[in-house]
């Protein structure tokens, strides 16, 4: 198992946003997180990557604690060195691109490596410019964002994150700052990836795609898990009457 995150409890100025969820997640798994704004999903993405630090729990990569409920209730987590490793494990692809406007496309994608994995400037593009090949983008390399499509700047931040090399990927709400048109083609992009058996984990409104693409569906409603499983069985033939609701609005 690639990810596991047990018991995350997360507040924000004592309100509750995350109450006690447990998940996990397989190598080659993709998981879609489904539910209403403010059920929690972001929070915890940024929980899973270190970006918000959670109140208890214990969050578990490649076996190995990164964090844990300490004997005085609180979040204790690794050290700085181990941290490096546990953040090396992940990526995470954000809903507004998140691109530096004044570096190239090729200057966004291999600033990481070069800077934290001190990989060779070489080596560094070379990888660049086969992932943007990959993206269907590999003539943009010199572009700066402005001059690229909501679509084109969200598969370089795709890019960016693979340059990384990570076990898991995280996708946060990946094609709601884009139009119907250039939704499409940052979804096959995600299927492509799904089909290379890439881990991960998307936070999505896309219905169909979370269908055709998912191992696993989780729904959250109020900062609880309020229903997992197949695909076919949470969107199809839903249990929890609140997941009913929830879906009726996409039936519309």
């Amino acid at each position: 198992m690639i990810l596991e995150m047990n018991n995350i409890q997360k507040e924000f100025d004592g309100l509750e946003v995350l109450k006690d969820i447990s998940f996990g997640v397989d190598s080659g798994e993709v998981v879609s997180i489904i539910g209403p704004s403010g059920s929690g999903k972001s929070t915890l993405l940024r929980c899973a990557t270190f970006l918000e630090t959670i109140d208890g729990g214990e969050i578990i990569y490649m076996g190995d604690k990164a964090a844990r409920t300490g004997e005085d209730g609180k979040a204790v987590y690794a050290g700085p060195q181990e941290m490096k490793k546990f953040r090396s494990y992940c990526g995470l692809v954000f809903q507004q691109f998140n691109l530096f406007p004044h570096y190239s496309i090729l200057k966004n994608i291999t600033d990481a490596p070069i800077k934290v994995q001190g990989k060779s400037k070489d080596e560094a593009e070379a990888n660049a410019r086969e992932l943007l090949k990959k993206m269907g983008i590999e003539d943009k390399a010199d572009a700066y964002p402005f001059q690229l499509s909501g679509g084109q700047q969200q598969r370089v931040a795709i890019a960016r994150a693979l340059a990384m090399k990570p076990e898991i990927l995280f996708f946060d709400e990946p094609t709601s700052a884009l139009d119907p048109e250039l939704t499409g083609e940052v979804l096959k992009v995600i299927k492509q990836l799904a089909d290379e058996k890439m881990t991960m984990v998307v936070v999505t409104h896309e219905m169909p795609f979370a269908k055709a693409v998912s191992d696993r569906v989780i729904f959250m409603d109020g900062g609880v898990i309020v229903e997992q499983g197949a695909p076919k069985d949470v969107l199809g033939n839903p249990s929890e009457e609140r997941t009913q609701q929830f879906l009726r609005v996409f039936e519309r």
